[in-house]
């Protein structure tokens, strides 16, 4: 049998503002995620958070993009999202982008990422959740773990990584996809991930000679951009993701390593800004200071026949308290910015914000220069 692990997140409503998921809302999930287990659509399931964000990690048999699974979780945001009506949280259902279910998730609004894998002897986890930015923040933590080896030391000394690794990159914007293998394209991999408003990396797989078959991805990244799919700013994306360690893979250490350096990413307020990456506890991920600055929390499971073993909050480790003081010190500098650049985001990633109502009221005073 092969288990199959979903992470499929949303915000459907949170208090005060855009701080943090409601108990009630994640109490309404359970309830119907509970049911889905009883009557056999999933093996195990966890109902995590990140600031505002209700992120649903599940396990099951049926593959990725199964229609039962995703209506589980649709349905689950369905019920929170009336429990935060009646709570008159913020944003109540911001994320549900249509009334009806039409098969999946995809283009309605949540973000979803999956993986369907034969389970090893041990099959450890890493499930990565992000409040307050957008799937690019994943880019370059995800190249360090992969393609970098002086963040993950198994690519020169573990005889299973040396054929390294392919990396699926996405052109978001023209909804268009190309696999380039590391490290003989390593070059042209970063050419495209630097530029993390328009190439995200969706998926990376084993190279040749690994433990792990070629075809199983050892990573999976949400990649749904809610402006893309709205046409206007509904807030940002939010993204998840999730990878697997050891065993011709990158170690759980080395998986995390890349977060003691806290990376600028977009987002922030109104995802408009940029701002560094905060790693924390999920007790600690409520994004306050400018709604933010962005939070990503890491939780680890081990999977056993589809059963979810644990989690650990790794991020929990005060080993990352350096990476937050860091945080800190750098979101103090790109505050003092205001609304310059290279804080506030350049033009054409203010495109779905509400900056063309500001340009559309000034649009008829724009004279030519002579």
């Amino acid at each position: 049998m092969k288990t199959t692990l979903s992470i499929i997140k949303a915000d459907v409503g949170s208090y005060c503002g855009h701080q943090r998921c409601h108990a009630k809302l994640m109490e309404a999930a359970n309830g119907v995620l509970k049911e889905a287990k009883e009557s056999g659509v999933l093996i195990d399931y966890y109902i995590g958070r990140c600031g505002d964000d209700m992120d649903l990690v599940m396990t099951h048999d049926k593959g990725e993009g199964n229609e039962q699974v995703h209506k589980t979780a649709w349905n689950a945001f369905v019920s929170a999202t009336e429990e935060a009506k009646k709570l008159k949280l913020y944003g109540a259902g911001q994320d549900l982008l249509s009334d009806a279910f039409s098969g999946n998730v995809k283009g309605m609004g949540p973000g979803c990422a999956e993986i369907e894998m034969e389970e090893r002897k041990s099959e450890p986890v890493v499930c990565f959740l992000m409040d307050k930015t957008d799937p690019g923040a994943f880019n370059l933590p995800v190249y360090k773990m992969f393609a970098d080896p002086f963040n993950t030391a198994g690519l020169v000394i573990d005889p299973n990584m040396r054929g390294g690794f392919k990396f699926e990159v996405y052109d978001i914007y023209e909804n268009k996809r190309v696999i380039l293998n590391t490290p003989e394209e390593l070059y042209d991999l970063l050419a495209l991930v630097g530029s993390t408003s328009k190439y995200v990396i969706k998926r990376v797989y084993p190279g040749p000679g690994n433990k792990v078959p070629e075809d199983e991805p050892a990573a999976a990244v949400s990649t749904d951009k809610l402006h893309q799919i709205a046409g206007e700013y509904v807030g940002k994306d939010d993204p998840v993701a999730i990878v697997r360690g050891q065993s011709g893979l990158p170690a759980v250490g080395e998986i995390v390593e890349p977060y003691s350096f806290p990376h600028l990413v977009a987002g922030w307020m109104r995802g408009s800004h940029v701002g560094p990456v905060y790693p924390c506890s999920m007790d600690k991920s409520d994004p306050t200071r400018f709604d933010g600055p962005p939070r990503i929390v890491a939780l680890g499971f081990q999977l056993a026949e589809g059963n979810l073993v644990g989690p650990n909050d790794v991020f929990a480790d005060p080993a990352f308290d350096r990476a937050r003081r860091e945080s800190l010190a750098a979101a103090d500098y790109m505050r003092r910015h205001g609304p310059f650049q290279p804080h506030r985001l350049p033009p054409a990633d203010m495109e779905y914000t509400s900056m063309p109502k500001v340009m559309e009221k000034l649009r008829e005073r724009f004279k030519p220069v002579e």
